[in-house]
């Protein structure tokens, strides 16, 4: 496991992250069950079965030529950097933060808050980032600690602050910086292909 591996993984996933439906998802539980400790705790334990998945499909991405991986890592980043500029664009939109509170165990919240994250981020933009970048490091380790790092510092902030937060900073911001990130590291990939 390499320290810089770890942390081009929490800059990565971090930014893309934050304007994400899991953090918008992650304050209607709050505000829903009222228990942000234990949303906290199933948002983590879904993101840790997205990582592993992400981490493992991204080694198996890495057995291929290193052009090859290369090119699917930067059309990957690609791709990211134009769904967060769309995403940016239509931002916009209001989002309804408010819920109807519920009553339910703090084993219930968790096992709720799992559920949902599990299912909303499947396929998602930051866990196709975190194989590209556990195909291109040749660190699966240090680049899924990183991810899940940053997925559950944005599940805090979201649990902590998150309403706050939306109200404060406007999403759209979130999003041409996270497009940012994601096309600096597409044309990073393809220096590296070239020189």
């Amino acid at each position: 496991m390499t320290f810089s591996s770890l942390v081009r993984a929490f800059a990565t996933v971090f930014p893309a992250e934050l304007p994400d439906k899991t953090m918008i998802a992650s304050i209607i539980l709050v505000t829903r069950y009222r228990r942000p400790l234990f949303v906290w705790l199933g948002a983590v334990a879904a993101f840790s079965v997205h990582v592993v998945v992400a981490v493992a499909a991204g080694s198996l991405l890495g057995l291929l030529p290193e052009t090859a991986v290369k090119l699917v890592v930067t059309a990957l980043f690609a791709t990211g950097a134009v769904l967060l500029f769309r995403a940016a664009r239509a931002a916009g939109e209001a989002v309804d933060t408010e819920a109807p509170v519920v009553e339910a165990t703090a084993l219930a919240t968790v096992a709720g808050s799992f559920g949902l994250v599990v299912i909303a981020e499947w396929g998602d933009l930051t866990q196709l980032a975190t194989a590209s970048l556990a195909a291109n490091s040749g660190d699966p380790v240090g680049t899924g600690i990183g991810a899940w790092l940053a997925l559950a510092s944005v599940a805090a902030i979201a649990a902590t602050f998150g309403r706050q937060l939306v109200a404060r900073v406007p999403i759209q911001k979130v999003n041409y910086a996270g497009a940012a990130v994601f096309a600096a590291l597409a044309v990073w990939t393809l220096a590296e292909l070239v020189i």
